[in-house]
């Protein structure tokens, strides 16, 4: 530890937390225990274990409010693209309805100047005018024709400025749309930069050895909930073998080990959890919601014991975090910020449940 830090760390724990809890309007976490009074001078010892477990479950806690955050960026952004799609599609609907309100605009006033070139008698009167009783039939047939086509030019003309007025409101609601959208973007943003400066300048309260123990405790942590899960028997269960699609969503996806992991990122350098998770099964054709918690909500739920490789498994009480099964009781994941894609037991996070993408 950096000469007279000592105490630092769990002053850092304390503050962090309170800065952020404040920063969350309706978010309550349980207080951290009061740290010990900083000692001065040079020579202090390092951090205890106890202390570098507060480290870690605070550090668990800031990195998953990050995740709940990306989460929303990621909807505010997967809606946004679907609203400017949207707008696209009803400013071509407005042209096309334009030019054809203009083409029947030239139809009416063509109708209109042949009646005056009549001179302005209705077509009864002039076939009443006719001696040829023929000619007399073959003209009422057209005065029925015309008046019938006549009548479905005005309706077509009121028909097509009804769509326009249309075409108009629903594009301007998506505009609203997407501009409320822009906003929750950037609001999710600023709470994702938050809370990850908050758990960078906790981290950077540690020195290299220190950095060292934490690592080992997050992988003690990892074991432990692992082997607990495996000490149920689980795996005895678990037999699924993965379909064709569900082979290549896999091998996608451990092609990824080892890239960083970047918030808000769908690849190919780069991922968040679900990014890699969508792109993994946008790979075997398969296009599924691109959150942890959408694809919680959306996609078809099957037993822990059903799951087979290719399934997704959503982790924490808020489906924040997701990793896809890849057999023999692991997952493949992008944990956090700072870490890469990676290989973990599928039991080393609170399991929420397990979704299928290629249910049918």
């Amino acid at each position: 530890m950096r000469t007279g830090k000592r105490g630092l760390i769990t002053a850092a724990v304390a503050v962090v937390c309170a800065v952020t809890v404040l920063a969350a309007p309706g978010t309550a976490f349980a207080s951290p225990a009061p740290p010990p009074s900083p000692s001065a001078g040079a020579g202090a010892p390092a951090a205890t274990d106890e202390e570098l477990e507060a480290v870690r479950k605070e550090l668990d806690r800031l990195y998953r409010a990050a995740a709940v955050a990306t989460d929303e960026y990621n909807d505010a952004e997967e809606k946004a693209e679907k609203q400017s799609a949207e707008i696209v599609r009803l400013a071509k609907k407005i042209v096309e309805g334009r030019e054809k309100l203009e083409g029947l605009k030239e139809r009416a006033g063509a109708a209109a100047a042949a009646q005056y070139r009549g001179g302005g008698l209705p077509p009864e009167a002039h076939l009443m005018l006719s001696e040829d009783p023929q000619e007399f039939l073959d003209g009422a047939d057209r005065v029925r024709q015309g008046a019938h086509a006549t009548k479905g030019l005005l309706g077509e003309l009121t028909r097509t400025q009804e769509d326009l007025e249309q075409y108009a409101q629903d594009a301007d609601a998506q505009w609203r749309e997407l501009e409320a959208g822009r906003k929750a973007k950037a609001k999710a943003q600023k709470k994702i930069e938050k809370q990850i400066a908050a758990a960078e300048k906790l981290e950077s309260e540690l020195e290299k050895e220190e950095r060292e123990r934490l690592a080992r405790l997050e992988e003690r942590a990892a074991r432990q909930a692992q082997a607990t899960w495996l000490g149920s028997g689980i795996l005895d269960e678990i037999r699924g073998e993965a379909t064709a699609r569900g082979e290549k969503a896999v091998a996608y996806a451990t092609a990824q080990i080892g890239k960083p992991y970047q918030w808000g990122a769908e690849g190919p350098k780069a991922y968040d959890c679900s990014g890699l998770t969508s792109q993994a099964w946008a790979s075997a054709g398969r296009g599924i919601p691109r959150t942890s918690q959408a694809q919680w909500q959306q996609l078809k739920k099957v037993d822990v014991e059903d799951m087979r490789p290719g399934d997704l498994v959503i982790y924490f009480r808020d489906a924040s975090h997701v990793g896809m099964y890849i057999g023999d009781g692991s997952i493949v994941h992008a944990p956090r910020p700072g870490r890469t894609v990676t290989v973990a037991g599928a039991g080393s996070m609170p399991i929420l449940g397990v979704v299928r993408p290629d249910a049918n």
